[in-house]
């Protein structure tokens, strides 16, 4: 195996024994498998289009397997290996349907040549998919710099699917983001693109990140309304009660329906915590509250917290043996020996009667103490209050903002954004989005005229909210460039939806990003000197000296 997608990846090198996030390397290996299959179908796909067949079927299914293999999200290899075999189907039928379509428009068979991943198949099982997934992983491209872009570009359409698949989940859909996921990954397999192409597609890239998360933003606030500023309690309350973690709004809306009535209590973990500040969720008497913090203390907290969890997204680790028989994964997540909740059919909600039996087995969990934070700040309610922010930036109240969203994870260099949220100055405000708020969440930094010095906007894809904030505020003071706001970007990262955030500042001219915890270990030398040269992006350095630039 060889991945090093995310932050923590062995070294600041690449794992290649044992994902530090747990993943074997039979799982590596069926994943570097699924992401071929999946160029390969995105290649007839875009051949396709040549021909007058537009199927949403394969760009859909293009985006639900992209998500599947970002960062902890599906560990198990059944899982996979049927996930593999779907993909293997979904790319023979848009090949027939291309090939059908060819001989139609232009009267003679297509006999052009075609990539070995659009055609590859050999029986034999998860074993055979395990040692074709080893010869074609990320080493398969030679050149470090070509390398280098395909993965930066692969890591953008990977966070670029799971939005897309969350909005569709929703019931909303955008053909062009799904034609770019099939035409970035087709782009993957052609050996004739230049360095000079991928970093075109990867620019690209970033518009759609854009686009994706504003058709995400529109699917949350139509299903669910426009967050509200809300104050959420962290603890328990006596009662039996459900913990649910990860992304996925509608998981959480049909667990609230089947609850209601039965004396459970709900609580978000993790990047679910936006979701307490929608109207149609936070309208559920049972939604008490969250519990917990960022994904990475999950093994501590969901031990704690007594009670069955529901684990929609990513991001899983390794279930301990105290919690295992009362963890569940639904949709694309997957462990090991870990009971799932199949999908919805027909039309139908979950059925998630299993984690509210075992809540009521369970019984009470027991009423722990907690505090109050702030959170549904996006961007509808910061508009509300546009003309205050504008008054306090031209009255001197606020001489800055500082975006720090983004992941959150293991590495002790991560506290550097706690000791810079702590350092910031009285008269600066924090824009956040996503896990990284939880290194300062919880600290009282107070408040500007009434306006939070951490304005919370919500889950990683609702860095869109700080995107709008920032345009908006760019327009009021009528200036032409987007860095010459007093903004400061501190960007937090650990896997693939955060590339698609940064990906999507740079497409939008933001420069001068600090980026951490370290660089992305699939930045090759030269393309970050493109970076850096282009867009200005640095490495966080300490807290204390990032200060000085920032003040400054």
């Amino acid at each position: 195996m060889f991945c090093f997608q995310c932050s923590e990846t062995m070294k600041g090198t690449g794992c290649t024994v044992k994902g530090v996030c747990g993943k074997e390397p039979e799982v590596a290996n069926l994943q570097d498998l699924l992401i071929w299959i999946l160029k390969g179908t995105s290649f007839w796909g875009v051949k396709a289009r040549e021909v007058g067949i537009n199927d949403s079927d394969t760009g859909l299914h293009i985006a639900e397997g992209l998500f599947t293999t970002i960062t902890n999200v599906d560990f198990d290899p059944v899982s996979l290996g049927k996930k593999i075999d779907k993909a293997l189907a979904a790319r023979d039928r848009i090949e027939v349907m291309f090939r059908e379509s060819f001989k139609r428009v232009h009267d003679k068979e297509f006999d052009g040549e075609v990539p070995e991943a659009c055609t590859w198949r050999v029986s034999g099982g998860l074993d055979v998919y395990e040692m074709k997934g080893a010869e074609v992983g990320v080493m398969d491209t030679r050149d470090e710099d070509i390398r280098s872009l395909r993965e930066l570009l692969t890591y953008g359409l990977k966070g670029i699917a799971a939005y897309t698949d969350h909005a569709y989940i929703l019931k909303h859909s955008e053909s062009s983001i799904l034609d770019f996921l099939q035409e970035g990954m087709a782009a993957c397999l052609d050996d004739s693109l230049s360095a000079d192409d991928y970093v075109s597609l990867v620019l690209r890239a970033g518009e759609y990140a854009v686009k994706a998360m504003a058709l995400l933003d529109e699917a949350n606030t139509t299903s669910y309304g426009n967050p509200e500023i809300t104050s959420v309690y962290t603890g328990t309350l006596e009662g039996p009660g459900i913990l649910v973690s990860g992304h996925d709004l509608l998981d959480l809306e049909e667990l609230l329906k089947q609850t209601e009535g039965k004396g459970i209590n709900v609580y978000t973990h993790g990047e679910m915590l936006p979701a307490n500040a929608y109207p149609n969720l936070k309208k559920f008497n049972h939604l008490k509250g969250n519990f917990g913090t960022s994904w990475y203390n999950q093994q501590k907290e969901f031990e704690e917290f007594g009670g069955p969890i529901l684990m929609t997204t990513n991001c899983i680790q390794k279930p301990r043996d105290s919690y295992k028989e009362r963890i569940f994964t639904t949709g694309l997540v997957g462990w090991p020996g870990v009971a799932h909740i199949p999908n919805r059919m027909d039309g139908k909600q979950k059925d998630f009667s299993r984690i509210i039996e075992e809540a009521l087995k369970i019984g009470d969990i027991g009423a722990r103490p907690g505090k109050t934070i702030v959170v549904g700040l996006a961007h509808d309610q910061l508009s509300k209050v546009s003309d205050k922010i504008i008054d306090a930036v031209k009255s001197g109240a606020i001489t800055k903002f500082v975006v720090m969203g983004g992941c959150d994870g293991h590495s002790k260099e991560r506290e550097y954004y706690t000791e810079l949220a702590e350092k910031l100055p009285d008269n600066m405000v924090i824009l956040t989005a996503g896990c990284a708020k939880y290194r300062y969440n919880m600290l009282d930094l107070g408040d500007i005229g009434g306006i939070p010095r951490v304005v919370d906007a919500g889950q990683c894809n609702d860095s869109y909210s700080l995107v709008v904030t920032a345009l908006k505020l760019k327009d009021a003071f009528g200036l032409d460039d987007i860095n010459d706001l007093p903004i400061e970007y501190d960007i937090a990262w650990y896997e693939q939806k955060a590339v698609a955030v940064l990906l999507a500042l740079l497409y939008m001219g933001v420069k001068g990003i600090r980026l951490g915890p370290i660089l992305p270990a699939f930045v090759s030398p030269n393309v970050l000197k493109v970076l850096v040269d282009n867009f200005d992006i640095k490495p966080i350095t300490t807290a204390e000296e990032d200060l000085k630039a920032i003040v400054g």
